[in-house]
């Protein structure tokens, strides 16, 4: 690891046979010996084997609507998900090592059977609504802009009510559980066991008053209570940060840069354990630091256009289009029109741990 070190003299032919006998022992006995894997094991800096991609939404949604035409929903498949598979993984279906993504699509009055599993999941909607999503018997609606949660070993299902296909980001901790082998799962009833559609579900009524908490339950919970985040309360907070910026007062993250996190009004931090969700938005021209984080993300365009600059490569992306962002990647935003993005990441994992660690290298221009 060090060029500095002092090279190790040639063993003779009589240790060069030694050696090998002993690496043979080694292998036998199924050891493996730190000396000659360090660089490997122990690198300078993280070395992801996952590379940044680009998915564009329209040919996501093209296939999907391809398969809805072909591959029925029901028990067994349970969800017409298709994942996004990283090229750097092998064939592997996740966005990055922790994080599973996968547009989902849900066809004219389908109906998607209830399950659960313990894997931690949420939906981001991009467009469209007449979808509800049931968890553990609330009905959530489901429309533009809205971040709905489905916490780990909650049953859950949707039923589409409208005569029009819906389409919806799924995020879940699926490569996280798959390598710490912690994963359960359970079907439930073939149906939604609520078909209502109230404009509010119950858990919103409950929990979703900004900065009140029913004092009947005070105890601290692991994942937020609250099933849906809704648009319109996302797109206020964002506005009111760039206002008070022009108004001369604090709010942004940066010049031009709004961005809020999505919380659980127990503890005030993450939605749950293992995913972080925020909504960042930046004015026209708008232009963040370059900055790398130990942990990976996925961000999806919500709405105009602009650029993901990463490791020194520009991709230009707009509405729907999905960016997977790996480990102590060097990354920069870049507005074109106003530039409005979803991101969810598994930094959570990485602060429980205390291994988090971000670097700024290049403010903007």
């Amino acid at each position: 690891m060090n060029p500095a070190e002092p090279s190790v003299p040639e063993p003779t032919p009589e240790e060069q046979v030694a050696l090998d006998r002993l690496y043979a022992d080694f292998g036998a006995e199924n050891l493996m010996p730190l000396w000659t894997q360090l660089d490997g094991l122990m690198p300078e800096h993280p070395t992801p084997e996952a590379r940044a991609h680009v998915w564009e939404w329209k040919r996501l949604y093209t296939l999907a609507q391809r398969a809805g035409s072909l591959v029925p929903v029901g028990r067994g498949g349970e969800r017409r998900a298709i994942a996004l598979a990283n090229p750097g993984l092998g064939g592997r279906p996740y966005a990055t090592p922790t994080l599973w993504a996968a547009i989902q699509y849900l066809g004219p009055r389908e109906v998607a059977p209830e399950h659960r599993h313990s894997q931690n999941a949420f939906r981001f909607v991009v467009e469209g609504e007449g979808v509800w999503t049931v968890v553990d018997g609330d009905p959530v609606a489901m429309r533009r802009g809205d971040f709905l949660l489905t916490p780990g070993w909650h049953f859950h299902g949707h039923h589409n009510t409208t005569d029009t296909a819906m389409a919806w980001l799924d995020g879940l901790d699926i490569p996280f559980v798959h390598h710490t082998d912690s994963a359960f799962f359970e079907f439930g009833p073939d149906e939604v066991t609520d078909r209502s559609t109230p404009d509010l579900s119950r858990s919103e009524r409950l929990w979703a008053h900004p900065g009140l908490r029913p004092v009947s339950a005070l105890e601290r919970r692991a994942n937020s209570p609250i099933a849906a985040y809704r648009w319109e309360h996302t797109d206020r907070a964002l506005a009111e940060q760039l206002a008070l910026e022009e108004e001369g007062h604090p709010g942004t993250v940066g010049p031009g840069h709004a961005a809020v996190r999505y919380t659980n009004p127990t503890t005030g931090g993450d939605v749950m354990p293992t995913i972080r969700a925020e909504f960042h938005r930046l004015r026209p021209g708008a232009e963040t630091a370059t900055r790398r984080e130990v942990g990976s993300s996925v961000f999806q365009v919500f709405d105009g256009d602009g650029a993901i600059v990463l490791d020194g490569v520009e991709h230009r992306v707009g509405r729907g289009d999905l960016v997977a962002v790996p480990s102590w990647t060097a990354m920069r935003l870049r507005a074109e029109s106003g530039f409005d993005l979803f991101r969810f990441s598994d930094t959570p994992v990485f602060e429980a741990l205390h291994q988090a660690r971000t670097a700024i290298e290049e403010e903007p221009a």
